[in-house]
């Protein structure tokens, strides 16, 4: 399947470097609780062990940085799990594999899409949801992690009932959404999205990328989207540029779904 990049990632500023640099310190400098500033990675739609993939285990890896990873049960099988514990190997640590809906398949016939919305009953939305965790326990066994990330970052309320009702231990979406996580269902939103920005220009794409980032650092804990798939050269030569530029602050801690939740 073929997946165009956003448009930022067709032209980078020449200072993209030292722009980074200064993202970071002006969020850092902004931040409005005491602490650290929390920083995770969460990548999206994982089951097939490809180029990309190895390639973005690799730069994680390089510097040590943990990395949540949704897995559509569906689209996974035992040679595909093979295929990516290769990618992964003396690494274990750093990846916290957990579950990304069950087919992504949408079901919505009206609105956004969403796989657990409002348009199924709470019985195939349980159905769901339970077999797509059986599935992963079976085949990642320790490996999986009981965090729900839904796909396209939304779902009902009722399936939010359901991951409590499961014991999931956390839910992960985009900042804001709604309707808001029932108590005992812990949140960890993602509040950037690197790959599937919709801004038309590489000059808007960049000027609110630059307010997203600096405003989540500034909140305290930053959660950056990742989808492989649309990643070009550019997007992964910026990802390490990043990571570098958060790794030399020391207010930084990188982190993952089993401390947060």
């Amino acid at each position: 399947m073929h997946y165009n990049p956003s448009s930022i990632w067709l032209r980078m500023p020449a200072d993209i470097v030292s722009r980074t640099a200064r993202c970071v310190a002006a969020g850092v400098d902004r931040k409005t609780i005491r602490g650290d500033v929390e920083v995770f990675f969460r990548a999206d739609d994982i089951a097939v062990p490809a180029i990309q993939f190895s390639k973005l285990l690799q730069l994680f890896s390089r510097y040590h940085v943990p990395l949540c990873l949704a897995v559509v049960p569906a689209w996974l099988t035992k040679p595909r799990w093979q295929g990516l514990q290769k990618c992964t190997r003396n690494t274990a640590a750093l990846w916290c594999w957990h579950q990304h809906g069950w087919r992504h398949v949408n079901h919505e016939e009206t609105g956004k899409k969403q796989e657990f919305g409002p348009a199924r009953t709470r019985t195939d939305l349980e159905h769901d949801i339970r077999r797509g965790r059986q599935r992963l326990e079976h085949l990642l066994g320790e490996n999986f992690y009981p965090a729900f990330t839904p796909p396209w970052n939304r779902c009902g309320e009722t399936a939010l009932e359901v991951l409590r009702k499961l014991d999931y231990a956390a839910v992960s979406r985009s900042r804001g959404s709604e309707p808001s996580a029932p108590s005992g269902l812990p949140s960890c939103d993602v509040n950037v999205d690197l790959h599937t920005r919709k801004e038309k220009s590489p000059g808007l794409g960049w000027k609110k990328l630059w307010v997203d980032l600096q405003q989540a650092i500034a909140s305290g804990r930053c959660g950056i989207m990742i989808h492989h798939q649309r990643m070009n050269p550019a997007a992964f030569d910026f990802l390490e540029i990043l990571i570098r530029a958060l790794a030399g602050r020391k207010e930084v801690k990188f982190t993952d779904f089993r401390e947060l939740g």
